[in-house]
């Protein structure tokens, strides 16, 4: 099992091949993508395909991006081509900022002359520059260093700064730690369409509270790592936007009205060359306000007002149609999640997509062609297919993805279209890319097979996943997966392992390629388990609003109750389950998850493994926390209610608690408090520390080996693996 285990995390064996990163250019007739060099050893070559015929082109060498007085290409963490192509923008030397490396250096390449240009001025540290995007015309670059907002000239290397107000507290550019967790915003400005303006969110972080965490192992004596992080029921930054020159002067701030700080501002576009549109959320995130901006006098007018008795997911497919007169808008008002053509004025709304199902993404907009393509799945919710329907919502959707193909099919599809870089998955097969011709979904090329992965998890996969599905007693029907060992006998018991999230952040019963940790637990299943997953209510499933948004107010309750009637259920069911012998775990939400199920239900669960759990909701931070509960200062008892710390004294199993004790997102300080909680009950627990590790616990070398390593023998040891008579 040890040699299984440094396969899977301490080797590349199972690392799968990627195809990319891949830009679109000529609006579809070709892309370019990264490929290891053939003459310079090391480096990476840009090459460019034409998309109908395959002829290949190497567009950049990875000579031409050798620095000058350098030996070594720059390394491609990412790039962007201006518009004419000529001029391509080249993200390196990377930093991780939080979850995400988005800090570092950005070279411009001439392709004309093949002049390559550090941005930043000749007082730029390195790895200090953020964000950065080509103007329109692509004779100037934006970017964020050091919390503002600078244009610098690519003709003569001027460097216009922006704004000169960032400190500590306040950024402008950029965004605060929730907004970037919770809200997935991290670039935080936007060009105009005619290059002369820019648009920018601006974070005032003082008020908000100062979250430390301490390093113990770096240095000879301790050092603290502040970060400005609301925590539920406290004060959140004042989020405000501004429009400035590109060229520089005074910032004109619209006016977007109620309190900064008890609103959000979580999405900002430009709606055409002299207005913005902007989504106003309040607090509870129960309405989100489409609002439309004067660029030039800072004016603010409401033109959509979406409710929810719950709460509302931030929109992200708003793309505007018949030359700025309508726009794309997705809403559940009728109990599904669905595609709405919205006047300018917000007078008009018009269903695009009707049935009784869910679509999860707008994958395009044909309007030339009078077509949406949309992601949906309205007959199993554990799978996704791309779907076209016409725009003025006159037909019924016409499944594109292949019917012979069950499973997750993903697309990024070109800006005519025409074509599409297609990866499609199953639970037991690694992910292929392939490019795609649309609308008859045939097969041009593939782009990454994954030969070698698929050929390393093939003895693993030798018995299918089964997929169920587990009835309630209220009518309701919950779907899961389950993997048996390979070798089994069903005349025999045996013990059983579920996995589990379970919150509205995330879905885990899907029929998707799970990578490293979807082969441990088939290693597991070898041992002698059998390893299942369930979602239950309140879990992003595409089964409509109700099935959602039920668990709201007490988001713990209902769905740990679930997970526990579907082990009864399956036990019950299925004889070779052992109900005697039943153990959980979960990451994250699914710490917090598998906290409630031992502490909740201790008849149900003998043996729990929880990691970087929530166990006080009060601890977590405002965006998250506050849309599924509301705020602490109105659901004081759901609060209560709904934190596992509060059922801690249920405890009867063997519970193993891991955290890292630099985890930004869900602090140690709540594990700290379970701890002290267990201790002044007398309830013996287990626990491991990873210093200064994240919420991912996968920084420095060797920690994921011994992180799975530690689970797996608890595992073995608590719950002993192999059929009983």
């Amino acid at each position: 099992m040890s040699d299984m285990l440094r396969r899977l995390f301490a080797s590349r064996e199972f690392a799968p091949e990627r195809f990319g990163p891949a830009r679109w250019i000529d609006g579809g007739a070709a892309y370019t993508t990264v490929e290891p060099s053939a003459d310079l050893r090391g480096g990476s070559d840009i090459v460019r395909y034409e998309t109908a015929t395959g002829a290949r082109t190497v567009y950049v060498t990875a000579r031409q991006l050798v620095p000058a007085g350098g030996a070594a290409p720059l390394d491609i963490d990412d790039y962007t081509w201006s518009a004419d192509g000529a001029q391509l923008l080249v993200f390196t030397n990377s930093r991780r900022v939080w979850r995400q490396n988005t800090r570092g250096d950005y070279w411009v390449l001439d392709r004309r002359s093949g002049a390559l240009r550090r941005l930043g001025g000749r007082d730029a540290p390195p790895s200090s520059l953020m964000y950065a995007k080509f103007a329109p015309a692509g004779d100037r670059v934006g970017y964020v260093r050091q919390g503002d907002l600078y244009v610098e000239r690519l003709a003569d290397g001027r460097v216009t700064r922006l704004t000169d107000d960032a400190d500590s507290l306040h950024v402008s550019g950029m965004t605060d730690w929730v907004y970037e967790e919770e809200f997935d915003l991290r670039d935080g400005f936007r060009w105009s369409p005619d290059g002369t303006r820019i648009a920018y969110w601006h974070f005032d972080m003082t008020g908000v509270r100062t979250f430390l965490l301490i390093n113990n192992t770096d240095s000879l004596y301790p050092f603290v790592i502040p970060i400005q992080y609301p925590k539920a029921g406290t004060a959140n930054s004042a989020v405000t936007v501004g429009v400035v020159s590109a060229d520089g002067g005074a910032t004109t701030w619209l006016q977007v009205p109620d309190d900064p700080r008890e609103n959000y501002l979580p999405r900002m576009e430009w709606a055409g060359p002299r207005e913005i549109a902007l989504q106003r959320m309040n607090r509870r995130q129960n309405l989100d306000r489409v609002m439309l901006a004067d660029a030039a006098t800072g004016a603010v007018r409401t033109v959509l007002a979406e409710r929810d008795s719950a709460w509302l997911d931030v929109v992200d497919d708003l793309r505007w149609l018949g030359g700025g007169k309508e726009f794309t808008w997705v809403s559940e008002r009728d109990g599904w999640r669905h595609v709405y053509r919205v006047g300018r004025d917000g007078k008009a709304a018009r269903l695009v997509t009707p049935g009784a199902f869910d679509v999860t993404d707008l994958a395009a907009v044909d309007e030339p062609g009078g077509w949406l393509y949309f992601i949906a799945s309205p007959d199993n919710a554990t799978q996704r297919y791309l779907y076209r329907t016409r725009l003025d919502g006159r037909a019924t959707p016409e499944r594109l993805s292949p019917a012979d193909r069950p499973g997750t099919h993903g697309y990024e599809i070109s800006p005519d279209a025409r074509w599409a870089f297609h990866t499609y998955s199953t639970f037991d097969t690694p992910s292929m890319t392939d490019l795609v011709r649309l609308p008859s979904h045939a097969s041009v090329r593939t782009l990454a097979a994954n030969e070698a992965l698929r050929a390393a998890v093939t003895p693993l996969t030798g018995r299918k996943t089964e997929f169920f599905k587990v009835a309630l007693a209220d009518g309701a029907t919950l779907d899961g997966w389950m993997i048996r060992p390979r070798v089994f006998d069903s005349t025999k018991t045996y013990p059983l392992l579920m996995y589990v999230y379970g919150e509205p952040a995330g879905q885990t019963v899907l029929d998707q390629w799970f990578g490293s940790p979807g082969v441990w637990f088939r290693t597991l299943a070898d041992q002698g388990y059998v390893v299942a997953s369930v979602d239950n209510r309140g879990t992003p499933a595409p089964k409509g609003r109700a099935w959602r948004k039920v668990v709201y107010g007490a988001i713990a309750v209902l769905s740990s109750g679930e997970q526990a009637d579907a082990v009864r259920a399956l036990t019950r069911s299925r004889r070779y389950l052992d109900s005697t012998r039943v153990a959980i775990w979960g990451w994250s939400g699914g710490g917090s998850s598998t906290l409630q199920a031992l502490f909740r239900y201790p008849e149900v669960y003998q043996v729990g493994m929880s990691v970087a759990p929530v166990p006080d909701e009060r601890l977590y931070d405002t965006i998250y926390q506050e849309r599924y509960m509301g705020l602490p200062q109105e659901n004081a008892a759901g609060y209560q209610e709904s934190s596992a710390i509060t059922h801690a004294e249920g405890l009867r199993g063997r519970l193993l608690v891991v955290h890292g004790s630099g985890d930004d997102n869900v602090h140690y300080q709540g594990t700290q408090r379970l701890l002290n909680r267990l201790i002044a009950l007398g309830k013996p627990v287990d626990f491991m520390e990873y210093p200064n590790r994240s919420h991912c616990i996968c920084e420095e070398q060797g920690t994921r080996l011994h992180l799975y390593s530690l689970l797996t023998r608890y595992l073995l040891e608590h719950l002993p693996a192999g059929p009983r008579p």
